[in-house]
């Protein structure tokens, strides 16, 4: 059983209202929230059942953009699915929580994927009574 899972995965496109299909909209949903669902399912419990561990999702989009739609209506899934997942097996010794990245992540930037790897791992270390549901990262000043 893993002591931390990180569901990163999403759909990151341009468009604005009104440009998607439904069938678009739908693809994109799956990835963006019902893939992380769908892995809290399979291993939150298990994970509960040892009674400590860490699912982190990656958010994005601090702000929604009605140029990125997809994306934006994506990462406000995962915030209420976060915050679902945490009343339901946070009692149980699971820490769970998202991190915003509010940038594009790019090696040798702000948003170094490196620098913002220390964010999960921070937040995979915190001791229960200390910890984070969400940490938004900007990037290095």
């Amino acid at each position: 059983m893993p002591d931390v899972v990180v569901y990163n995965a999403a759909v990151i496109q341009w468009d604005a209202i009104g440009e998607l299909t439904v069938a678009e909209h739908l693809a994109a949903w799956a990835v963006n929230v019902v893939g992380a669902i769908t892995t809290a399912a399979h291993l939150l419990p298990r994970i509960a059942e040892a009674g400590a561990g860490t699912f982190i999702i990656t958010g994005g989009m601090p702000t929604p953009d009605p140029d990125a739609t997809r994306l934006s209506l994506g990462k406000a899934g995962v915030r209420a699915l976060a915050e679902l997942l945490e009343t339901r097996f946070g009692p149980t010794g699971v820490h769970v929580a998202t991190v915003t990245v509010a940038g594009a992540v790019a090696p040798g930037t702000g948003f170094d994927p490196d620098a913002i790897a220390e964010q999960y791992w921070r937040l995979h270390n915190q001791p229960p009574n200390e910890w984070d549901r969400e940490v938004t990262y900007t990037g290095r000043s």
